[in-house]
């Protein structure tokens, strides 16, 4: 590890009460930008007479657009006053906006969805500045609150995106959501705390840096590739969702997108305790159950192509279990690239974003082909090789990390030495000395054996212990 992950948070002043859940509505609100024209997409392609794929693309510049803007703004987090730059960035979302309802036809209505992509970027912002608003022992929780935001911008902008499609035409989405952006950069300049900024460097350097950091920090490639795999798996799913239920299997309207939608909220409520889950036991664990929630999402959603009843309920199942693994997934990654240095976050973030909605991107333009080419069948195969991939390479990180710190028995037998460790790790964790936190001994164990066992160990990076 680097460095800069020595050094101590920078200063930040402390957060008033409706500070996190002000940021988590200026979330929903950013987030919900980039993902309404997934419900909307059959009602614009009637509208400027586009076929399915072509209607896809908007979505796809959309998330260009995104994944753009977080690799060129986003560093800016760490360069200036949030405050100013927030509100900035959502007024100019919502002038874009308004250009893309006035869009005449599918080239500028690309343009304009990729400039709405390119400054709705407040969710990557956000995150980092409230991670310095809050104690290190709640940055999982502000996490989780902030992403529950995200969650009900990214779920109620699909039901009412796909409503207002429905009653009123593909251009008052768009019209609303400039309303409501416009709204919230009015209440930040209002009411979010100041800052000072974490970095004086220039802006070239803080372009290159999340490239430096992508290349000498290991575990922000691992949580990068973590979620650019399974948000490539989500956006496949959500983009094809709206061509199956709208096509002649359901032959449903758009606005059975949106409420397939509204029946994921649940995942609201699942962000916060994932993101106690990560505070007590680690990224890792709940890592490893996001992979195996989305695997068997994968697994029910391919039962959706069955059309009627059936069909439906494993619609409703398979996507809320891919919200839930997505999400949840998503918290433990923030959670631990933000541990990797303070004053730093803003770019750490930059490089974990930018993958992630690449990895997007690429999945709302594969699911869109998928379907075309296999069908719905196709779309579940891909969620589940991407997944699959991913999941591979978390067991292969598991068994090194365990093999860097298992117990050096000898030839002791295997459940032995895993005994040993359940045993020395869930210790009396309250009779260590200060020093000895986050070591792999009990409290009357010096840091090179333990006499219960008289077996040596080696240190023990402290996010492997379970808090009490």
């Amino acid at each position: 590890m680097t460095d800069h992950t020595q050094r101590q948070d920078t200063a930040l002043p402390a957060a008033a009460p409706w500070s996190i859940p002000l940021l988590a509505l200026a979330c929903g609100v950013a987030v919900g930008n980039v993902y309404f024209p997934q419900a909307i997409s059959p009602s614009l392609a009637a509208g400027l007479h586009l076929s399915p794929g072509s209607a896809a693309a908007v979505v796809t510049m959309t998330q260009f657009g995104y994944a753009a803007g977080v690799f060129l703004l986003v560093p800016l987090g760490d360069r200036l006053p949030h405050r100013p730059l927030l509100v900035t960035l959502l007024a100019l979302t919502g002038l874009g906006l308004l250009a893309a309802a006035a869009a005449p036809g599918l080239l500028p209505l690309a343009c304009a969805s990729a400039v709405v992509g390119l400054t709705t970027v407040i969710a990557p912002l956000a995150g980092p500045l409230a991670a310095g608003l809050v104690p290190e022992e709640r940055r999982g929780v502000a996490g989780g609150t902030l992403l529950s935001g995200s969650i009900a911008g990214m779920l109620l902008s699909r039901t009412f995106g796909g409503a207002l499609a429905d009653r009123l035409g593909w251009r008052a989405p768009y019209v609303m959501a400039s309303v409501l952006s416009l709204t919230v950069a009015a209440l930040l300049a209002r009411a979010l705390p100041r800052t000072r900024p974490a970095a004086k460097e220039r802006y070239r350097m803080l372009l290159t840096e999340p490239l430096r950091l992508l290349r000498t920090e290991p575990e922000l490639r691992r949580s990068c590739l973590y979620q650019a795999t399974v948000f490539a798996g989500f956006s496949a799913v959500w983009t094809s969702v709206a061509l199956l239920l709208t096509g002649p299997v359901y032959g449903m309207s758009a606005r059975a997108v949106g409420l397939l939608a509204l029946v994921n909220a649940a995942t609201m409520l699942c962000t916060p305790f994932a993101g106690r889950q990560v505070d007590r036991r680690g990224p890792d664990p709940v890592n490893l159950v996001c992979f195996f929630g989305v695997a068997a999402a994968a697994a029910v959603l391919s039962f959706g192509g069955l059309g009627g009843v059936p069909g439906l309920t494993a619609l409703v199942a398979g996507t809320l279990l891919l919200d839930v693994g997505m999400q949840s997934g998503m918290v433990a990654n923030q959670v631990r690239i933000y541990a990797l240095g303070a004053e730093v976050r803003s770019r750490l973030n930059t490089a974990y974003m930018t993958c992630a909605y690449l990895g997007g991107s690429m999945g709302s333009w594969l699911g869109a082909r998928c379907y075309d080419g296999l069908g719905w069948p196709g779309v579940c195969a891909l969620v589940a090789l991407l997944t699959s991939l991913a999941l591979a390479h978390h067991l292969v990180h598991l068994r090194r990390d365990d093999a860097g710190y298992a117990v050096r028995a000898g030839s002791a037998p295997r459940f032995l030495v895993a005994r040993r460790l359940v045993n020395v790790v869930t210790a009396r964790t309250s009779t260590m000395k200060p020093r000895e936190k986050g070591m792999e001994i009990c409290g009357t164990c010096t840091p090179d054996s333990c006499r219960a066992c008289s077996t040596s160990f080696t240190p023990m990076k402290p996010r492997m212990i379970d808090r009490p």
